[in-house]
C-alpha cells in the first residue's frame, strides 16, 4: 500500500485521484453479490473523461452529504473512545500497482473505519436491519483489499440515535473478482483512449 500524504478533497487529494477506480465507485465495477456491475461501461467512461481532461467532472454534493462531511469528527471520535483505539486519519490509499485507492475514515493498527451520517430514516432502516448495508459492500471490501486488513469497521452514526458497529471480515473470493474488474477496467481504459487519440490525429 502506498498512502498519499493529502487533506481529503484539497487539490491534492484531487490530483491522486485523477482516473483511479477508488473505493467509493467500486460499486460500479462490482454487486454485493460479486457480480460485474451494470454500470461499469458508465463507470470506464467516467474515468476516460478525467484522463483526457486532466480534472475531476464537477460533481454534485447533497445537503446530507454535506452534514455527513461535518459530523465525521463526532462519528470518529465517538468510535475511538468506544473501541478504545486511536484511529490514524489518511489522505489517499492506493495499491503498489497503482491501480486502484481508496480514502478510508480512519485506520487503526489492525483494522479500518467507514464512517456513514446518513439522514434519520436511512439510519433507522439500518438500524433495524443490523448489518452491513449492500450498498457498501463493494466499498468496504474494496477498502479492506487496498489497505491490507484482515477486518474493517463500518460505523452509521446519528447524533440522536444509537450507533450502528459493524466489524466485516475479509472475503478473498469477492476481493479477486474485484481485482479482475479493475485489470478489466483499465484495459478498457487505456484501449479507448489509443482509439480517441488515433482518431483525434
Amino acid at each position: 500500500m502506498r498512502v498519499i500524504d493529502c487533506e481529503q478533497t484539497s487539490p491534492e487529494w484531487f490530483a491522486a485521484r485523477l482516473g483511479v477506480p477508488t473505493g467509493s465507485c467500486f460499486k460500479d465495477l462490482i454487486t454485493s453479490q460479486g457480480k460485474r456491475s451494470a454500470s461499469f461501461d458508465k463507470y470506464a467512461n467516467t474515468l476516460i473523461a478525467e484522463r483526457l481532461m486532466n480534472r475531476p467532472p464537477e460533481s454534485f454534493t447533497s445537503d446530507w452529504m454535506l452534514r455527513g462531511t461535518e459530523l465525521e469528527p463526532q462519528a470518529r471520535a465517538f468510535y475511538e473512545f468506544t473501541m478504545d483505539v486511536e484511529v490514524k486519519q489518511v489522505g489517499f490509499c492506493l495499491l503498489d500497482s497503482g491501480k486502484a485507492g481508496a480514502s478510508p475514515d480512519g485506520l487503526t493498527d489492525t483494522s479500518g473505519l467507514e464512517i456513514k451520517c446518513p439522514a434519520p430514516h436511512t439510519h433507522v432502516e439500518y438500524l433495524t436491519k443490523g448489518k452491513l448495508p449492500a450498498a457498501y459492500v463493494p466499498q468496504v471490501q474494496g477498502e479492506m483489499w487496498i489497505c491490507e486488513r484482515d477486518t474493517w469497521d463500518f460505523m452509521s452514526f446519528h447524533p440522536d440515535m444509537p450507533p450502528l458497529l459493524v466489524t466485516v471480515e475479509r472475503d478473498d473470493k469477492f476481493i479477486a473478482t474485484l481485482s479482475d474488474l479493475v485489470d478489466e477496467l483499465h484495459e478498457k481504459i487505456n484501449q479507448s483512449i489509443a482509439t480517441i487519440m488515433e482518431r483525434a490525429a
